[in-house]
């Protein structure tokens, strides 16, 4: 490989990254509050795609600048909408029950919304590219690449991860969140509504799913199963990381996206393969994953 390919490999690798941190944290970031394994997450990461999307190509004529709101607010009513739905009527009453039922609902609310998804926007691949058209292109070490994936996307990611490590640790809002994911009964007791922060943390990582959506609906075409690739994937990256580790997703997600940039333009044919076989090799060794610990669970 010659450094002109290195180089490729290393922007792709950030700026895949940066869109799979942010789907990941979401599931991360669930699983550490409510203890629930989501599978629709991936559907909210299509949702979040294909409504802006739809956002764009609408206000595209009207002026470009304006799709960059539409990316965010695309995001923000798939959370609060999807996200809302999916915890107050599907997995409210399933709380501190077996956790299987749990999985198998979030199952099902995958299968409609995958749906739904091609009864609304049907089969065809829709593509809106003009945020990442408005954007220069810039050069890394004699490589032209697009802005828009290798600051506006790993600047997104970043600040998302700055902004949740301060939300979590330095507001009363993260602490009540925190407290409620150390001991429900505990912070119940004192007079926490446990449901409400539920229901605030399950929008917040769907909003973060759609968010990733958003942003990589301008860089690829959108298909039916996008959704299913993505939660594959994301599921791979915080299992490896450590369910409900943030800064590890971050660092795992770089580090398997920069191992599968590379691996395409070397040998194409594994690509599919690396997340899932380096997913394999951590857990073989630290079943808990890269970050994570043992916790100590009262009976």
């Amino acid at each position: 490989m010659n450094s002109t390919l290195a180089i490729l490999a290393v922007l792709d690798g950030i700026s895949y990254a940066a869109l799979v941190f942010l789907v990941s944290v979401g599931l991360s970031l669930i699983f550490g509050v409510l203890r629930v394994v989501n599978v629709a997450h991936g559907s909210l990461y299509a949702f979040g795609a294909y409504l802006a999307a739809t956002l764009s190509l609408r206000v595209a004529p009207v002026s470009p600048w304006l799709t960059y709101p539409a990316l965010l607010l695309a995001s923000i009513v798939i959370g609060a909408v999807c996200g809302g739905v999916i915890e107050r009527f599907l997995l409210r009453p399933l709380y501190g029950r077996d956790d299987v039922l749990q999985l198998l609902i979030t199952f099902a609310a995958f299968m409609i919304m995958d749906n739904l998804q091609r009864m609304i926007w049907g089969v065809q691949p829709i593509f809106a590219a003009d945020p990442l058209k408005l954007l220069p292109n810039v050069t890394v070490f004699g490589v032209t690449y697009t802005s828009y994936q290798v600051i506006l996307l790993p600047a997104v990611a970043l600040a998302t991860l700055f902004g949740l490590r301060y939300f979590l640790r330095r507001t009363l809002s993260g602490a009540v969140i925190l407290a409620v994911t150390e001991d429900r009964e505990a912070a119940t007791a004192i007079g926490i509504d446990a449901r409400r922060v539920y229901f605030v943390t399950f929008i917040i990582g769907a909003s973060l799913a759609a968010l990733g959506g958003a942003l990589a609906s301008p860089t690829t075409s959108l298909v039916p199963g996008m959704g299913a690739d993505m939660i594959v994937l994301s599921f791979a990256v915080a299992a490896t990381a450590g369910l409900g580790q943030i800064e590890g997703t971050a660092l795992t997600a770089l580090l398997i996206g920069l191992t599968r940039a590379f691996v395409i333009y070397l040998h194409p044919e594994f690509e599919v393969l690396v997340p899932y076989l380096l997913m394999v090799l951590v857990l073989l060794v630290r079943p808990l994953g890269l970050f994570g610990a043992v916790q100590v669970r009262k009976i």
